[in-house]
């Protein structure tokens, strides 16, 4: 069982930064495909960005282009998600999934088998 927890969230204004880490102990999380999610309250949960365990290859859903970026460190075994311009759609319970295999698409949280709590994000004056 592959356990993940999240951190970094918090509350920043319109255009401040977070940069949320997901990490593992006990499994090397560079066998895994990482996946971000958020949910906002009375919301489906979404995809927000996608990194491959085979290559490396990122992906981001178009609201993340351009201001969320994914990255892997594997010495500390954490996955982190650096967030800029952030704007109050932004705000949302961030989650970090894992699998080994992620087969159709990586924005269904279903194909995932392994997930943390999550973190608070939220983006208001």
């Amino acid at each position: 069982q592959v356990q993940l927890w999240e951190s970094g969230g918090g509350s920043v204004q319109p255009g401040g930064s977070l940069r949320l880490a997901c990490a593992s102990s006990g499994h090397t999380l560079d066998y895994y495909n990482i996946a971000w999610f958020r949910q906002a309250p009375g919301k489906e949960r979404e995809g927000v960005s996608y990194n491959s365990r085979t290559d490396g290859s990122r992906q981001y859903s178009d609201f993340a282009k351009g201001r969320f970026t994914v990255s892997r460190d594997n010495a500390q075994n954490t996955v982190y998600l650096q967030m800029n311009n952030l704007k109050p759609e932004d705000t949302a319970i961030y989650y970090c999934e894992a699998d080994e295999m992620v087969l159709y698409d990586w924005r269904d949280p279903d194909e995932y088998d392994y997930w943390g709590q999550g973190t608070q994000v939220t983006v208001s004056s």
